[in-house]
């Protein structure tokens, strides 16, 4: 029993949207599908697996612009991030006019989600961690049997997340990079928002805004 992941890369950003899926009973969830809708339901079809529910890590369109098209395709509940971050999703709108997308349909979450939630898909658990900084409502999903986080726009491999949007804050992102995140362990690999994949031990030893020679 393992959870098993794949990577698309939607929207102009080449965001990195997640296909997670608990290879045992094959329930699938999403997370972060900001656009090209049609390519994450084909991913979805080859895979061979049952979407049961769409997860965000936070409102920012390029991680949620898809996702009322995709939930009311496949009926499925769009899960987080966490309340601090309505503004952004009710300000869908003004974002898509701010980088240039298209209007993309509206919506409100199924659930928000709180720090010490989960989130169970089949036999597999995402723990829900609060990491506020490149949004007020960052969340991160992390699987401790697969070792896996994904990080939204928290942290990449060899940055952080950009703290010059509305409520963003510098100091409380590399808070919870280094108090929520480092403490699950050097070992974890993540996928970040954006770019490639990485573990906690590699940018703590060479990211040079959260390395620990930075501290």
């Amino acid at each position: 029993m393992a959870l098993q992941y794949k990577i698309i890369p939607v929207t102009p950003f080449q965001q990195n949207c997640s296909l997670l899926w608990c290879d045992e009973t094959l329930e699938a969830a999403v997370v972060d599908p900001g656009g090209d809708v049609a390519r994450i339901q084909a991913l979805i079809a080859t895979t061979g697996v049952k979407l049961s529910k769409i997860l965000l890590t936070h409102g920012h369109l390029d991680h949620v612009g898809g996702s009322a098209e995709l939930a009311q395709a496949a009926g499925v509940p769009i899960i987080g991030p966490q309340h601090e971050d309505a503004f952004w999703i009710e300000g869908l709108a003004e974002q898509c006019r701010m980088f240039g997308f298209p209007q993309v349909a509206g919506f409100e979450p199924d659930q928000w989600l709180e720090e010490g939630d989960s989130v169970s898909l089949g036999k597999e658990h995402l723990d829900v961690l609060h990491t506020p900084g490149h949004t007020p409502g960052h969340i991160v999903f992390f699987s401790r049997s697969a070792q896996l986080a994904i990080v939204g726009d928290v942290l990449f491999a060899g940055s952080v997340g950009r703290t010059d949007f509305p409520r963003g804050n510098h100091q409380q992102l590399l808070d919870s990079i280094r108090l929520k995140l480092w403490p699950l362990g050097r070992e974890v690999r993540f996928i970040p928002g954006h770019g490639p994949m990485s573990s906690f031990g590699e940018e703590r030893d060479n990211n040079p805004f959260v390395a620990d020679f930075a501290a």
